[in-house]
């Protein structure tokens, strides 16, 4: 697993946008939520993303995982390495986070974009 390939998986997604923030984070948002942000500037490539609130403990009890610095509260994990996923789990873990952000969007923003 790459960047470029969670990139495509991000962008598959429905009206998903992407943005640089803070310099060198590669932000997926939808409806100008994050659901996904990747590190431009470390080697290797590290990645948060929401989980299930049900999940975060369990997340956070893998190897090279811990609760995201800022947003632990908002139950979102952290990975040291996107490698640490092969690409079904990423492709889960997307589509689950993706989910969950959009599921809280205002309706009027789902409507506009057609969720």
């Amino acid at each position: 697993m790459n960047l470029e390939e969670l990139q495509t998986m991000c962008k598959s997604l429905h009206g998903v946008t992407e943005d640089i923030k803070w310099e060198h984070d590669l932000c997926f948002c939808i409806g100008g939520k994050m659901f996904l942000v990747a590190s431009l500037d470390g080697t290797p490539c590290s990645a948060s993303f929401k989980v299930n609130d049900e999940d975060f403990e369990s997340w956070c009890a893998r190897e090279g995982f811990i609760p995201a610095p800022y947003l632990a509260r908002h139950k979102w994990v952290y990975t040291d390495d996107i490698k640490r996923l092969t690409a079904n789990e990423w492709e889960k873990a997307i589509n689950d986070s993706y989910r969950l952000i959009s599921s809280k969007l205002p309706a009027k923003i789902k409507k506009e974009l057609g969720l």
